[in-house]
């Protein structure tokens, strides 16, 4: 692609295409964030990050949902790469991949929780300047 004709700022525009997602990368990512659609898939994962590992029927107690839920929840998140099990006997237990993104659960997830109760409060009126992309000094 060339130069954005009838771009504002065609520098800024081509930072944004050169730098910007991949349509199948964000695919792959909308996809795996859709996981996170779904409350009883977030409390597992937060469950297991407090716990390091439970079986169904412990998350189902400790989460108060049928372990259907709790199984096909795991179901997902586990062909999704994001939890992982060990057998001991006739037991599976689950825990958060190795690989899991440790901030995302506990900066991100928990950032925008807090952002969005901010935005169900009612507005002053003031707004925040916004805050540039460390991504565009690069």
């Amino acid at each position: 692609m060339g130069s954005p004709a009838g771009a504002v700022d065609r520098a800024l525009v081509m930072t944004a295409r050169q730098q910007g997602l991949a349509a199948e990368e964000a695919g792959r990512l909308a996809g795996l964030l859709s996981l996170l659609g779904d409350p009883v898939r977030v409390r597992l994962l937060y469950a297991l990050e407090l716990v390091d590992e439970l079986c169904v029927g412990d998350l189902a107690l400790a989460l108060g949902v049928s372990e259907d839920a709790v199984s096909y929840g795991l179901k997902l998140l586990r062909t999704a790469g994001l939890v992982q099990t060990r057998r001991e006997g006739r037991v599976i237990f689950y825990r958060l991949a190795d690989e899991f993104p440790e901030p995302l659960l506990e900066h991100c997830l928990r950032r925008l929780l807090e952002l969005s109760r901010l935005a169900s409060q009612p507005r002053s009126g003031t707004r925040r300047p916004r805050r540039s992309s460390s991504r565009a000094a690069r």
